[in-house]
Parts: structure tokens; C-alpha cells; sequence
């Protein structure tokens, strides 16, 4: 019996040992998220009320929905941004979400928030999306498999999940991750 808190005190010891090791080598990222999503199609999600949107910004669509049907419809790549005014992160990516709204269509989706809010906090941080739609008990993020905000998904014409991220977007982010995959995609003809 003595032998089993030396038994899980080694497991637990070489477990870390192995984590830190790889981080040194540069084999485990810390920050790397599971992503079970990635590959596959958009996951079936309740249809999300749109969010009427007004201003400089506003597109046409704004203030339609989102559901799985449209994104599975689309004929061309869209990134949906999972976002809330609250998130002090969401803030920080608002200038980017602009500049790649210039490049290809923005979807939000406000995370467990109220419209009004969310309507102050896109007047206020500026409008980047061509949709956006209220997920206020947080049902569809769960089918998408978001483990905080802002959490961002590439999805390609027919629905298919083509990249993740986890974090606020920014430049380097967009330009190293993002758009080698649009150039790639759009090589092979898939848009």
C-alpha cells in the first residue's frame, strides 16, 4: 500500500517531465487547443436570431441570422467570430476583424450577451460584420466547441471547418494561418 503514492507521485512526475520537455524541444505548445471540428463540416446548431445592425458599416444581410443551412449555402469562404461585450479580448481584435472583412465576410456571433450591449459594443469598437446573430444561452457555441471568447472559425463554401483559433485575431495571425489557407483553397479551386 506504502507503494502506490510512490507509484502515482512518478507518474505524475514523468508526465510533467515529458510536458516540459516537449515545450523545450518546441513539440508541445501550450496554447494548442483540440480542435474536433477541424476538417468537418459546420456542426448543426439552433438557428440564431439576427441582430439588426446600423451605420457605416452596415451591409447588405445584416440583421439576418445565422443558421447552419446558410453557412452550408455559401459560395465562398466566411469566418465566424464568436464574440460578447464583455470580452476585453473581443475589443483588441475589432480593428482586424475590420481590415479582413475587406478581404472576406465577417460573421459574429455574440456569446451569452444582451443585444442592446452588443449593439453598444459594435457602435463603439466599429462594425466588421455582414452578419451577426445573439446566442444568448450559449447553445450553439457548445455545438461549435468554443472554449472561451474570442474564439474564430474558417469555413469554406459547403461548410466544411477549414481552420480554428482560439485567441484575438491579429495581422501575423491572419497573414501566417489564415490566408495561405484561402490562397491554398482557392488554388484548388474550392471557391
Amino acid at each position: 500500500m506504502a507503494l502506490l503514492p510512490v507509484l502515482a507521485f512518478l507518474l505524475l512526475g514523468s508526465g510533467f517531465w515529458r510536458m516540459l520537455h516537449g515545450l523545450h524541444n518546441g513539440q508541445f505548445d501550450p496554447h494548442a487547443v483540440m480542435t474536433p471540428q477541424l476538417g468537418k463540416d459546420v456542426p448543426s446548431f439552433p438557428a440564431l436570431a439576427g441582430i439588426p445592425l446600423s451605420g457605416a458599416g452596415t451591409v447588405q444581410g445584416a440583421g439576418t441570422g445565422i443558421d447552419a443551412a446558410a453557412l452550408r449555402g455559401q459560395t465562398g469562404p466566411v469566418l465566424i467570430n464568436f464574440m460578447a461585450s464583455w470580452c476585453i479580448p473581443c475589443v483588441a481584435e475589432m480593428s482586424q476583424l475590420k481590415a479582413i472583412s475587406q478581404v472576406l465576410p465577417v460573421w459574429g456571433i455574440a456569446y451569452k450577451d444582451r443585444v442592446p450591449r452588443v449593439t453598444a459594443f459594435v457602435r463603439r469598437n466599429g462594425q466588421p460584420y455582414a452578419r451577426l446573430a445573439a446566442d444568448p444561452d450559449g447553445r450553439a457555441a457548445v455545438e461549435w466547441g468554443v472554449t472561451g471568447v474570442p474564439e474564430s472559425f474558417l469555413v469554406m463554401p459547403g461548410g466544411q471547418i477549414l481552420w480554428h483559433g482560439t485567441s484575438a485575431l491579429d495581422e501575423a495571425t491572419f497573414r501566417r494561418k489564415i490566408l495561405p489557407l484561402l490562397m491554398q483553397a482557392r488554388k484548388e479551386g474550392r471557391w
